[in-house]
């Protein structure tokens, strides 16, 4: 636990009256200028989900930052998906009618690679693929992008965050210039954002959640944001979140999900987080820079 996180901690705790009140205009212009705007999945409101598609779509939108989601197939893959299961993203029940319930560990990555992932979405995009990580880097290399990794479900897939640390050396993605600017890896599992940190102690880390202030000391050892949902932080917490430092010596910063519309956009904005991750990011951007 670091002294001045502490001091500072009860220092915010006491003011948080006050932090209650509106954020000034001048304020709110402020945290908007540098506000990091995270493309939710790729642009997933406008192209099916996790796929290149969706990363794409981000870039022609002139979005820099994308999420996505990590899993890992029967025979040790990494691919990007978010749901435990095939079903609801692909093709998988016709293909593999007899396979139910078409998790994504039972396939194989050659199996998978099968799947058309873009027709559920729109016919225009029949025939996207599940991109295994390594296709999702290098697409994301070739467009200039920048990446907020979630490692999903990894008490499935035990030494996945290895595995993923892995790939993005060998995709070039833990040189200094990517860990200094272009590299988040968060996750639900603390345990698993620990690891990572444990690992790779250079890379920027995020927990995924919204903890009690009294454990936020614990979590500042090895996660470098508080990644909480806009239904559960007031200015307060985020006001106390600030107050702590990370494991690389800076404030702790917040990146709010899923917000997609321009009036939650404004409101966790003037309370001062530090990105908002978004399926829609026109619609935050545009919100955020009136």
């Amino acid at each position: 636990m670091h002294v001045r996180a502490v001091a500072a901690a009860a220092a915010a705790f006491m003011g948080a009256v006050g932090l209650l009140l509106p954020t000034s205009a001048a304020e709110a212009a402020s945290y908007a200028d540098n506000l990091m705007v995270v493309a939710h999945r790729g642009a997933s409101a406008y192209a099916p989900e996790n796929t290149l598609a969706a990363v794409d779509r981000a870039d022609e939108m002139g979005f820099s930052w994308v999420e996505n989601d990590v899993q890992r197939t029967k025979d040790g893959a990494l691919v990007v998906v978010h749901d435990a299961t095939l079903a609801r993203t692909t093709d998988v029940e016709q293909v593999f009618p007899d396979r139910a319930p078409w998790n994504v560990r039972d396939f194989t990555v050659a199996e998978i690679a099968r799947l058309d992932a873009g027709s559920w979405f729109d016919t225009r995009y029949a025939g996207a693929r599940v991109p295994t990580l390594e296709q999702y880097m290098r697409r994301l290399s070739r467009n200039h992008q920048k990446l907020v990794l979630e490692i999903k479900n990894p008490q499935l897939y035990p030494g996945i965050e290895q595995q993923t640390l892995k790939v993005l050396a060998n995709e070039g993605w833990l040189t200094p210039q990517h860990l200094r600017d272009r590299l988040v890896v968060q996750s639900f599992s603390p345990d698993t954002v620990r690891r990572v940190h444990e690992l790779s102690p250079g890379v920027k880390t995020g927990f995924l959640g919204t903890p009690d202030i009294a454990d936020l000391p614990e979590y500042a050892a090895f996660a470098d944001q508080i990644n909480s949902s806009y239904t559960t932080i007031s200015p307060s917490y985020i006001a106390m979140i600030h107050a702590f430092e990370g494991p690389h010596g800076k404030p702790l910063e917040m990146l709010t999900w899923t917000v997609n519309d321009a009036e939650n956009a404004r409101k966790v904005v003037r309370y001062g987080v530090d990105g908002i991750i978004t399926n829609k990011p026109d619609v935050v951007e545009e919100a955020t820079r009136d």
